[in-house]
């Protein structure tokens, strides 16, 4: 399966890059895993690092328990706060 994942804010910041297109491994079907397979490759420690990351499923807010399907599109962003 191919995804498409994005980063936003502190994210791209630490991670060095906005986004990238991955292969998974079928072991890998939600948001959560995703997270999880992508922090423990390839120096992505900022994924686990972030204590309230949000996830976006196809540009809608979702919970890291959303399955993931070939060709989505996945973000990851820090809370934001407005004023």
């Amino acid at each position: 399966m191919r995804i498409s994942v994005l980063y936003f804010a502190s994210l791209k910041e630490a991670l060095g890059v906005g986004g990238e297109t991955v292969e998974l491994p079928a072991t890998v079907a939600t948001t959560g895993a995703l997270r999880n397979w992508l922090a423990n490759s390839g120096g992505r420690a900022a994924l686990t690092e972030a204590q309230a990351l949000r996830c976006a499923r196809n540009q809608r807010m979702t919970g890291f328990d959303e399955p993931l399907a070939d060709g989505d599109e996945i973000a990851f962003f820090p809370p934001v706060t407005g004023g």
